[in-house]
């Protein structure tokens, strides 16, 4: 029983409902857009970003895709009233590709944290 008991306190603390307590790693890139933002986080392998809506509320369709170089993109796509993702994908030294959208405006970068 104390096992069990020490296992549960070991375990990761979310003090806020921020984007930024969901993704591990330092705040590298955000670009903004009619109704949100799409936020990058770099740790030394990985890369990690959300949507994040200006003001949440009604469930609305949201999607957010992730791709290293020479890898498959990792998308979440649904209805959301918050955020989309996060999603983290194994990025070390290549660059990176994100997009995000929510109901229907939305951004993309180029290759960036190269």
């Amino acid at each position: 029983m104390l096992t069990a008991t020490t296992l549960t306190l070991a375990g990761p603390a979310v003090a806020t409902a921020d984007a930024a307590s969901l993704c591990v790693g330092r705040p590298s890139k955000t670009v903004t857009f009619p109704g949100g933002e799409l936020r990058l986080y770099r740790s030394r392998q990985y890369v990690c970003a959300t949507t994040v809506a200006t003001h949440p509320g009604a469930r609305r369709a949201m999607s957010l895709s992730l791709q290293p170089r020479g890898g498959r993109p990792a998308v979440d796509s649904g209805r959301y009233t918050r955020q989309a993702g996060p999603i983290t994908v194994h990025a070390l030294n290549r660059c990176v590709r994100a997009s995000g959208s929510i109901a229907g405006r939305g951004t993309s970068t180029g290759w960036v944290l190269c």
